[in-house]
């Protein structure tokens, strides 16, 4: 990844949040500091996230939102409340990106956000923007936007494909 890189990794199958993690942790070998804000998934733990604290302080995963579930299977009173702890995520986004409080920044299911409008694509530009150079973003979420697409350097989509027993190509 280049040192000043807006990357997105979208698409329909399993592991985003996963290849994101691991690039953050690439980043760690290159004596970086990251930030993960996750989006959309509830306070619930997720497999895997609790092993990030031992990586704790290079590598912090910050999660906003109080629900025990994902934003989808909320009630319509409870994503009201969610939504402003969504805000308060994104506000925290732009101060890290303000500050430049790390060299790689993973704004995990972001796309999702903007998807469902809870952020203004306007106020998102101006984080991407606000970005000084050598500040890595990896933006994560099942559809990518075409209005982002001046703004990125690079696009890795996962797709889930169903296997045809009979002939084992993809």
């Amino acid at each position: 990844m280049k040192q000043n890189n807006v990357e997105v990794i979208c698409g329909s199958g399993l592991g985003k949040t996963a290849l994101a993690v691991g690039k953050g942790v690439i980043a760690l070998t290159r004596q970086q500091n990251v930030i993960m804000i996750q989006f959309l998934k509830g306070s619930q733990k997720q497999e895997g996230l609790d092993a990030l604290k031992c990586m704790e302080p290079r590598f912090k995963v910050f999660r906003f939102e109080k629900a025990d579930m994902y934003f989808e299977n909320l009630t319509e009173e409870e994503r009201q409340e969610e939504l402003i702890n969504i805000r308060n995520g994104f506000n925290f986004a732009k101060k890290v990106v303000a500050t430049r409080g790390c060299d790689l920044l993973i704004l995990d299911e972001i796309l999702g956000v903007l998807e469902k409008n809870i952020i203004a694509f306007e106020d998102f530009e101006k984080l991407i923007t606000g970005k000084e150079e050598g500040m890595g973003l990896i933006l994560t979420g099942r559809v990518f936007p075409q209005e982002l697409r001046s703004y990125v350097d690079a696009v890795s989509s996962i797709n889930y494909i169903e296997v045809d027993k009979d002939n084992q190509e993809c």
